[in-house]
């Protein structure tokens, strides 16, 4: 096994706006894909990497329990925090270190009410 993930959906309600969160926290562009009656948003993946996207369909709604399901790479963690608030989320903790081998991680609400963690190999 590669990788403990292989992909990850992210419900929205309002696709616009979330797609727009995402961007704008990650400092990425996302690819719009129409399938059938669901509306996806891909994350940026290099090579073999592990994909995702925000879904906008009848079968999926945002979560509403304070579980984390995923946990999304950010490079640059301290800039995607400071950029949540303006995007329209709520950062529920800051940088706050694993350990030395483990990195950094961080929790938000994203703007459709997901608990999103966001992580980082790097200080």
């Amino acid at each position: 096994m590669k990788n403990a993930i292989n992909w990850f959906s992210i419900p929205v309600a309002d696709y616009d706006r979330a797609k727009a969160f995402y961007e704008s926290v990650f400092a990425f562009t996302m690819m719009d894909v129409e399938m059938g009656l669901q509306k996806m948003a891909f994350f940026p993946v290099e090579g073999e990497g592990v994909g995702g996207a925000l879904n906008l369909s009848s079968n999926f709604s945002p979560l509403d329990n304070d579980e984390v399901t995923v946990y999304l790479n950010a490079e640059d963690l301290e800039g995607s925090l400071a950029r949540i608030e303006a995007a329209g989320g709520t950062v529920l903790l800051g940088k706050t270190e694993i350990s030395p081998e483990f990195g950094y991680f961080g929790l938000m609400l994203d703007s459709e009410g997901n608990k999103i963690g966001l992580h980082s190999n790097h200080g």
